[in-house]
């Protein structure tokens, strides 16, 4: 019995190592919420083999392949859809812009201006003055940019036009296909793309390669 657990353990172990390496995660500080709940789920199917020994070893792992094949079906469709990503991972919330605090993004993300304030200071910024931009990432970090006159506003993510950030520049999407078509690149071929210091810069999918 006690050999059994032991090999059950060391299985599942080796299994959920391939797992994560299977959905693509390095570390938790690279978890979405969805992937945080197929964590905690694997997690608790694991336990359930483990603490049930005379119970096949499949009942933690046709799940935990099911919840695999449910992740990597969810990032590809996330890859192909804002409005789908958007809805899975939300988006990034410019919380300042210009230096000055937007209140009204805070206040629907219940993001409270403690929470501002705590995550500066651990960015080693004492004073929300000393700030130009700041982002609130899907993850929950703030990314921070201090003493820039031209922040990078990103246009194009997958192929995908951000229709969002267009307004902020005074632009629309003819500008866009303009631009395109003078670099002689079309949408779907672009992986990421920004605007900065009256530039658009284009990273394509072949440049990935």
């Amino acid at each position: 019995m006690y050999w059994t657990l032991v090999a059950k353990t060391l299985f599942l172990y080796f299994f959920i190592i391939f797992v994560y390496r299977l959905m693509g995660k390095k570390e938790v500080g690279e978890l979405g919420i969805g992937d945080l709940i197929v964590t905690v789920l694997v997690a608790e199917l694991a336990a359930l083999s483990i603490e049930a020994p005379d119970k096949s070893i499949l009942i933690s792992v046709i799940p935990i392949l099911v919840l695999v094949i449910s992740e990597i079906s969810i990032s590809y469709l996330s890859l192909k859809s804002e409005k789908f990503r958007n809805f899975v991972d939300g988006h990034p919330t410019v919380i300042i812009k210009n230096g000055k605090v937007n209140f009204s993004a805070m206040s629907k993300l219940r993001y409270t201006l403690d929470d501002l304030i705590t995550q500066l200071r651990g960015e080693g910024i004492k004073s929300i003055e000393e700030v130009d931009y700041a982002v609130l990432e899907t993850s929950g970090d703030l990314s921070v940019f201090q003493n820039t006159k031209d922040y990078p506003m990103p246009i194009i993510l997958d192929g995908m036009i951000q229709e969002k950030i267009l307004p902020e520049l005074k632009k629309d999407k003819e500008w866009i296909f303009s631009m395109l078509k003078k670099e002689n690149v079309k949408l779907e071929d672009v992986f990421y793309a920004f605007y900065t210091q009256n530039k658009l810069f284009i990273i394509q999918q072949k440049d990935l390669l």
